[in-house]
């Protein structure tokens, strides 16, 4: 499945309609990670910022690149938001504790899995953003 992104303008529409494909997709799933791949720049966090506001998180969405993880609410959900960009081993994902966050049930948004690629679940959802030549994105589920 793809979705275009013309503009910023059109981020909010594209992260409902996001959304509204993860909901056929994750009936089946035991876990509700997203795994964001794509290059410094490309929108990974932009994209995440629209996804959790139409989950309905009031709070400010940041990248967590110091933090590793961020937790937000929306009404009874809860959603955790890793940045992985600046984890120098698989351990340190060991060392807070991962897969209490993994297998939780709760959406987990992943920027950077590549650094932790062998820890995601077997049923985590790939999204690559590609940032096209004219400034457009284009993202791809698998």
């Amino acid at each position: 499945m793809e979705f275009k992104i013309q503009s910023i303008s059109e981020i909010t529409q594209q992260a409902q309609l996001f959304l509204n494909y993860l909901e056929t997709q994750l009936h089946n799933k035991q876990t509700r990670v997203i795994a964001f791949y794509g290059k410094m720049g490309a929108g990974k966090t932009t994209f995440i910022k629209a996804f959790c506001n139409i989950l309905g998180v009031e709070d400010e969405v940041n990248s967590p690149t110091f933090a590793l993880i961020n937790q937000y609410f929306a009404g009874k959900e809860t959603i955790f938001h890793f940045d992985f960009y600046r984890i120098k081993s698989v351990e340190e994902a060991f060392d807070f504790g991962y897969e209490d966050y993994f297998y939780s049930g709760n959406y987990c948004l992943v920027e950077w899995p590549e650094m932790i690629e062998n820890l995601l679940p077997e049923d985590f959802i790939k999204v690559q953003i590609i940032e096209n030549e004219d400034k457009t994105r284009t993202l791809i589920v698998e």
